[in-house]
């Protein structure tokens, strides 16, 4: 566990050491409070017009619904532009370097040189989603929302961050060009995204398997404060292959080697 964590802190000074962390969560931090802005703007101006209306009690605005829920489902899309360029970096710059020979030469495993490395690039992400808690925060002080589909919301962010960065890993093992790594990631997360649409042209098992296969379909109820176990099981299972599939691309570098 100690070799996890001393790869996993390698990973996060890499990351600050260079411009990307900085990039990353600052763009990530500017647009997350863009739409904060836009949805509390929204929330209140209908909340002043149900009460010039009259409409209290049950048909009342909820925070949770009318503003939460709509805010973590558009900071989904940023993920889409965001995570892709946390985990480019991590198996490619490496190659391009020189510095993978070393790293596989190592009395380290493969399994430990990936998870350290997951954890590193996981750790950068759950400190984004962090910095997004001092929004929430004014909230609370100003609000009165509910913290339990709160934090079952940021679970499924979690869940679905931790999925696409470990596919992410896959491909940055594949390239030693870091763009290059960056548009096939961002694409294959694209084809992950959209694939429910090819559902809605058709009926029965298709639709089905598509909308399985959505990572956003499974978001849904965890943005609305549910905790399903197919959803869990389903983020869990497409970390657990993408990490599969990344120790048989290292497997084979290694041999290459």
């Amino acid at each position: 566990m100690s070799n996890i964590l001393a790869i996993a802190q390698k990973e996060l000074r890499s990351y600050f050491a260079s411009p990307i962390a900085y990039i990353v969560i600052g763009f990530f931090a500017l647009m997350y409070g863009y739409f904060y802005a836009v949805m509390l703007q929204y929330f209140v101006r209908a909340s002043m017009q149900m009460n010039q209306m009259g409409m209290q009690g049950p048909q009342s605005m909820n925070v949770n619904e009318q503003m939460v829920r709509p805010l973590l489902q558009n900071v989904t899309v940023l993920l889409l532009f965001v995570l892709p360029a946390i985990s480019m970096r991590t198996y490619s710059e490496e190659k391009r370097s020189g510095t993978a020979e070393l790293l596989l030469t190592s009395p380290l495993t493969d399994l430990q040189i990936i998870m350290g490395k997951y954890i590193g690039a996981l750790t950068l992400y759950a400190t984004m989603l962090a910095v997004t808690l001092i929004h929430i925060a004014v909230l609370f002080i100003y609000g009165n929302p509910e913290w339990k589909p709160l934090a079952t919301a940021y679970l499924g962010l979690l869940l679905l961050g931790g999925a696409f960065l470990s596919v992410g890993l896959f491909i940055s093992t594949l390239t030693t060009n870091q763009i290059v790594a960056y548009i096939v990631t961002f694409s294959t997360f694209l084809m992950l995204w959209i694939i429910s649409w090819i559902g809605t042209f058709s009926s029965g098992i298709l639709t089905d398997v598509t909308a399985y296969l959505s990572v956003i379909e499974h978001f849904d109820d965890f943005s609305k404060g549910i905790i399903d176990t197919t959803h869990v099981i389903y983020y869990l299972s497409l970390i657990t292959f993408g990490l599969f599939l990344t120790a048989k691309s290292v497997d084979t570098e290694r041999w290459r080697g």
